[in-house]
């Protein structure tokens, strides 16, 4: 049995206000999510962490090869009139979310779809539930707020007005997400940033920074 359901994928209908964006509850089958789950790499603090700086296995391996496998990216091609077969993928993982973190913005124009899979339990506090906004400026003027409970799926189409954010909230946040990108350079400059950052957190963590 796989771990998504790729039916509830396809039968998913494309939201094209205020940009193109789709939501899929329970897209990690519910009677798998708890395997992946427990199996999720623990994260040096927070911020954005390479798979190659974390212990990457079992289930949660399984999970994240078939995000990148052939089904769902023919999948994402289809709902948002893509060809991304040439088209380097990216992921992080996080862990935690800072009081600072969910600042309303578009994403970088070096990506092309932004995947989001969100690791909860579930998720009943105020802040940090991601919000689809109709502007770069006000959090209050959203299309969709998507709490991020265990196996909830967001893609959205990158663009100028891509616009989302969140609520602050400070602690644990478990996310993946991959991104379809320009070029293989956008992967090893993002990549390389983001483990530059996460050995410099590493090693304030051996000394109590």
């Amino acid at each position: 049995m796989t771990y998504f359901d790729h039916e509830a994928l396809k039968r998913m209908p494309l939201n094209r206000d205020p940009f193109d964006y789709l939501v899929v509850e329970n897209f990690i089958r519910p009677e798998r999510f708890a395997e992946v789950s427990r199996d999720f790499p623990e994260v040096p603090g927070p911020g954005s962490h390479p798979p190659s700086e974390l212990d990457i296995r079992g289930h949660f391996a399984a999970c994240m090869a078939e995000l990148d496998g052939s089904e769902f990216r023919a999948e994402i091609e289809r709902k948002f009139g893509l060809d991304l077969s040439e088209r380097p993928t990216m992921y992080t993982v996080r862990g935690f979310t800072r009081e600072k973190d969910g600042e309303i913005h578009t994403d970088s124009k070096t990506k092309i779809v932004t995947v989001l899979l969100y690791m909860n339990e579930g998720w009943e506090k105020e802040g940090g539930r991601l919000r689809v906004l109709r502007s770069g400026t006000n959090l209050e003027d959203h299309a969709a707020e998507v709490p991020p409970n265990g196996g909830t799926l967001l893609v959205f189409r990158r663009s100028d007005n891509s616009w989302h954010g969140h609520h602050p909230f400070d602690g644990p946040r478990r996310t993946i997400q991959m991104n379809w990108v320009t070029d293989q350079s956008v992967v090893e400059r993002e990549q390389g940033r983001h483990r530059f950052s996460a050995r410099l957190k590493k090693v304030a963590s051996l000394f109590g920074a």
